[in-house]
């Protein structure tokens, strides 16, 4: 009698990669409902606007955050003129960025990696905690058109890894959003190149944002820059100035009526002074 040996069958492999995607609680809720949907279409919050295509991320944008435009201007990768005319000419069926690569303006390596960028940059802000609700619009799409796509959770757990190196560096978040001057603080450590033009634009007045969108830079390395600078002793923020209470109003408006010379006023005064003599 001839035995046959079957091998047993091969036990199922864990996809782990999987198993972290379905593990994720994510930063938004509504976010990982679109995501599960494969909804397409912007979803615009406090800080920013997300847009996806069947649940992908693939553009972001926030006031805080300088855009692709900006990144690929800003230091002669791409002439500002052409980037405006690809934009205004950009519709549902071709949008700028294809515009901009058959027109051989920019080259696809450099365009994905600076929406890259831009992407995560605009991203952090648009992630940021707020009490405001989200809205989704359905439908609506980018006029860059498509370039790189990202999974949801892929662009939380950056934002949250952005979170964590920020106050890794400085705990306190008041230089992200405050005006910043310079400190003038001595025993300070030697700083990068980068550094030091930074800080060469603190002036009192500008804001983190202010600075990304003048040098041409990722808002959240800004960020990063701008709390060292604070960590050193060099920069801090301008904290608002105080409105006067009642009690400081009522005290000028007194020092004022005391030495007026107004002759109704004074009138008054010496009636006032007649009758609590009585």
């Amino acid at each position: 009698m001839t035995m046959v040996e079957t091998p047993p069958p091969r036990l199922p492999v864990r996809d782990r990669a999987g198993a972290a995607e379905r593990s994720w609680g994510g930063l938004s809720p509504m976010l990982t409902r679109l995501a599960e949907e494969r909804a397409t279409g912007v979803l615009v919050r406090a800080r920013g606007s997300l847009y996806l295509v069947d649940g992908q991320v693939v553009h972001a944008e926030s006031p805080a955050a300088p855009g692709p435009g900006a990144l690929l201007t800003a230091h002669g990768t791409l002439a500002a003129g052409v980037w405006r005319d690809a934009v205004s000419r950009a519709d549902d069926r071709c949008g700028a960025a294809r515009l901009l690569l058959d027109g051989g303006h920019v080259t696809a390596g450099a365009l994905e990696l600076c929406h890259l960028a831009a992407l995560y940059d605009a991203g952090y802000f648009a992630l940021s905690p707020s009490s405001t609700p989200g809205r989704f619009r359905y439908g609506i799409t980018h006029r860059l058109g498509p370039i790189l796509s990202l999974p949801v959770a892929a662009l939380e757990r950056e934002t949250l890894r952005r979170r964590d190196l920020l106050h890794a560096i400085w705990p306190d978040p008041a230089p992200d959003g405050a005006p910043l001057a310079r400190t003038y603080a001595s025993g300070a450590p030697k700083l990068t190149a980068r550094q030091q033009r930074l800080l060469a634009l603190i002036d009192g007045v500008r804001t983190a944002t202010d600075l990304a969108h003048a040098q041409g830079r990722q808002a959240f390395h800004t960020l990063v820059d701008v709390r060292r600078l604070v960590s050193a002793g060099l920069v801090a923020p301008q904290e608002p100035a105080p409105a006067p209470d009642d009690g400081g109003v009522a005290a000028t408006v007194a020092e004022r009526l005391a030495h007026t010379t107004d002759p109704h006023i004074t009138l008054l005064k010496r009636l006032r002074d007649a009758l609590e003599a009585l």
